[in-house]
């Protein structure tokens, strides 16, 4: 299998064989358009909550520091905006008619991540100090809540049916999202996990929002429920991809890239993809490595561990087939999803920039 190798060595898998390489320009000019379309409407519906939650949501997006002032910091990859408005390209409309949802969706995924970080105790997104951490956990989980109302309130202001069946694929996307995020944390503190299990949990962790992503400009645009429904499927998949790498990025990434501690992952004990293939797959690291989580288990933290701790957990992962395991499968959900527009009539431009988005998704290192 191909690989491409970051600064810690860290394995991600690129596009299978024969894949024309990511156009890295017409990607980011896709990211660009998206973030360029999304922010002024993002700026708007943020400016609507009261203070001080306003400001808290504005420093998370990276427009403001800690103090208040403004900031060019690092908001994100816009993966999700991008696919809304081709999206609605797909369904013939103009870009701008996936704007609102583009917008929604992102409101409903910053969402998560507020109350995610909180719950993982994550100190550090986006090589910046985490809502919660600045701001108290109360303004986390309220402006939480309050980026999930808006994204509805947006897309029900439009007053058209095309929103309400927009609305609809969103709250079965968010309440996905949530139920992803219940199975991870319980995940957490069992000490085995299938991989069946785990792929259900990061389908509705991510690949349910990117579904609705990829699917919900087209409603807007006009699309008919099957139209929509292969999209979201190739969203979906995507989502599985673009998990599978975020969890070998999870383990072996480079904290300069993502902006995260060395490890974090295994910090945060969870039961990714490496974590659960390598116990799945039975020999001398696997069993070792097993006996070492479960010993694990009994220790209340991590406060005593050293680097060369998590750096022989992640050599076990490795040595038992769980990192190479996992960037097979994220070539594996590339490719279902790339399938999955075979099924959907839309102009040629729209699906090579869906296949170049998709492409991105399995190479990135951040």
């Amino acid at each position: 299998m191909s690989v491409i190798t970051g600064t810690r060595g860290e394995t991600v898998p690129t596009v299978p064989p024969g894949t024309p390489a990511v156009d890295t320009a017409d990607v980011s000019a896709l990211l660009e358009r998206g973030r360029a379309l999304s922010t002024p409407v993002m700026r708007a519906a943020v400016g609507r909550l009261a203070s001080p939650m306003d400001t808290v949501a504005a420093y998370h997006f990276g427009w403001i520091d800690a103090e208040g002032n403004p900031t060019d910091a690092d908001s994100g990859k816009a993966v999700r905006p991008a696919l809304a408005l081709l999206s609605a390209e797909a369904a013939g409309a103009a870009p701008e008619v996936g704007v609102p949802g583009a917008v929604a969706v992102e409101l409903v995924h910053n969402f998560s991540l507020l109350h995610d970080d909180l719950m993982d105790g994550d100190e550090q997104r986006r090589h910046r100090d985490t809502v919660w951490k600045v701001f108290g956990p109360a303004q986390a989980i309220l402006v939480g809540d309050a980026l999930s109302a808006l994204a509805n309130e947006l897309l029900l202001e439009l007053g058209t049916v095309e929103a309400g069946r927009a609305t609809r694929r969103l709250t079965t996307a968010n309440r996905k999202l949530i139920d992803g995020q219940a199975q991870d944390i319980s995940y957490e503190h069992r000490d085995r996990v299938t991989v069946e299990e785990c792929l259900e949990m990061e389908g509705n962790k991510t690949g349910a929002l990117l579904a609705c992503a990829v699917s919900i400009g087209a409603v807007l645009g006009g699309a008919d429920d099957r139209t929509a429904d292969k999209l979201e499927e190739y969203g979906y998949h995507l989502g599985l991809a673009f998990q599978a790498v975020d969890d070998l990025l999870g383990i072996w990434g480079d904290p300069d890239a993502t902006g995260k501690q060395t490890w974090s992952d295994l910090r945060q004990r969870k039961k990714s993809l490496p974590v659960v293939a390598a116990l799945a797959a039975g020999g001398e690291a696997s069993e070792r490595l097993g006996r070492l989580l479960a010993e694990d288990a009994k220790h209340p933290d991590f406060d005593s561990f050293t680097e060369e701790d998590f750096a022989y957990r992640a050599a076990l992962i490795e040595q038992a087939g769980g990192r190479e395991w996992t960037a097979e499968e994220a070539r594996r959900q590339h490719a279902i999803a790339l399938r999955a527009l075979d099924e959907v009539d839309m102009p040629a431009r729209v699906r090579d920039q869906l296949i170049a988005l998709a492409d991105f998704v399995v190479v990135r290192k951040k």
